[in-house]
């Protein structure tokens, strides 16, 4: 299960209330940064804008390829390690606004991690260091550290383990 906190609204579905949650005007900057970030080809630019101006953690030589989307609302609950690469177009959310509440998450992805294109990551979710997510990939649940997971629903296709008796196959 996702580590998510909840919470619930009354009246009108939750994204009608997103302003209850998050001024305006942190969305506006947001999305200014988020825009500029996404189009930047430059690795160390995207790296500081996504410090600075979106409070990210973001390690060391990570690189987010064009068109990434990180949270227009709470871009501030993302870690990312050392030396990650997150695919060309993948998403990843720390919202959901849903009917009768919303929910918050923060999103933690380890050092030397592997993230495909057009994956999405959901809110609450962790991503051990060494892991690798296959394009496509609906990231539902955490994923343990060193393993190999992809799909939708997202499944592990090797652990850890599996994975390091692969390589030392092909070494020997």
């Amino acid at each position: 299960m996702r580590k998510t906190e909840r919470h619930s609204v009354e009246g009108s579905n939750a994204l009608w209330q997103m302003y209850k949650t998050v001024s305006f005007l942190k969305v506006v900057k947001n999305f200014l940064v988020i825009q500029l970030a996404r189009y930047t080809p430059w690795l160390p630019m995207k790296n500081w804008l996504y410090k600075n101006f979106l409070n990210m953690k973001v390690g060391d030589k990570t690189a987010f390829a064009l068109m990434v989307m990180v949270d227009l609302m709470f871009p501030e609950r993302i870690t990312v390690g050392n030396d990650s690469v997150i695919g060309y177009n993948t998403t990843l959310l720390t919202h959901e606004y849903l009917i009768d509440e919303y929910r918050l998450g923060d999103i933690k992805i380890g050092d030397q991690v592997m993230i495909g294109a057009n994956c999405t990551i959901l809110p609450g979710v962790s991503i051990g260091d060494r892991a690798t997510v296959a394009a496509g990939t609906v990231v539902t649940k955490d994923v343990e550290p060193g393993s190999f997971v992809g799909g939708n629903p997202m499944r592990v296709i090797f652990t850890k383990e599996e994975m390091e008796q692969r390589t030392q196959s092909r070494l020997d």
